[in-house]
């Protein structure tokens, strides 16, 4: 096992959840789904003097980037923003935003365009990339195998999966996204989605009506 903790945050007008990752030893951070609200995220950095390094996005919508233009004029250095290519163009469209009415414009770019299935290192932790197309072109999770977390933004929810009636959503896409990446990991494995309650993937092969 690692030492990297975890703190949950429901935040903003559309209750996402994000996360922030930290190494007790070394004070390094990471944020995951940044949304609305972040100052939040950032008052619990500061009050542990937590470093921000890296952000990870599971996919471009709005209500998942919108904290990044809260937290990277608070940094002294800018972090590194993980993003899969795909969701790019959704990501210069502001997330969608505007197809729901929000005011909303990113201020940042993402560092690292990802491909399919990329690892990287977050100090000594390998974060596996996995590409789970369907709800967004681009839609990734992140995979801790040290810790058996996934980070799974809009892919997949306890007893029930991501929306895919918005523009580049792929229904067939997304329960294929589940098949091939979600189920065969270990059934232990936590699963801590975009939005609403954690669950693993052993309790939703048995009870989520859409697998």
């Amino acid at each position: 096992m690692t030492s990297l903790n975890i703190i949950p945050f429901v935040l903003g007008p559309i209750d996402n959840n994000s996360f922030i990752i930290f190494d007790q030893a070394t004070k390094k951070a990471a944020i995951v789904d940044p949304s609305f609200d972040s100052l939040k995220i950032m008052d619990v950095a500061k009050k542990n003097n937590l470093e921000i390094s890296q952000i990870w996005c599971t996919h471009a919508h709005f209500d998942h980037i919108a904290g990044i233009n809260e937290i990277i004029p608070l940094l002294s250095e800018s972090p590194e923003i993980f993003l899969h290519k795909d969701d790019l163009s959704l990501w210069n469209a502001n997330g969608g935003a505007k197809l729901f009415g929000f005011p909303f414009e990113i201020n940042h770019q993402p560092t690292h365009l990802l491909g399919n299935s990329e690892n990287f290192y977050f100090g000594e932790n390998r974060i596996e990339t996995k590409f789970t197309p369907g709800h967004t072109p681009g839609h990734i999770i992140y995979y801790l195998p040290n810790d058996d977390i996934v980070f799974c933004g809009d892919l997949i929810f306890r007893n029930s999966v991501g929306r895919t009636d918005l523009p580049g959503g792929n229904h067939l896409q997304l329960l294929q996204s589940i098949d091939q990446v979600i189920k065969p990991l270990p059934d232990q494995t936590r699963l801590l989605s975009g939005h609403g309650p954690e669950t693993t993937v052993g309790f939703e092969k048995k009870h989520n009506p859409f697998l």
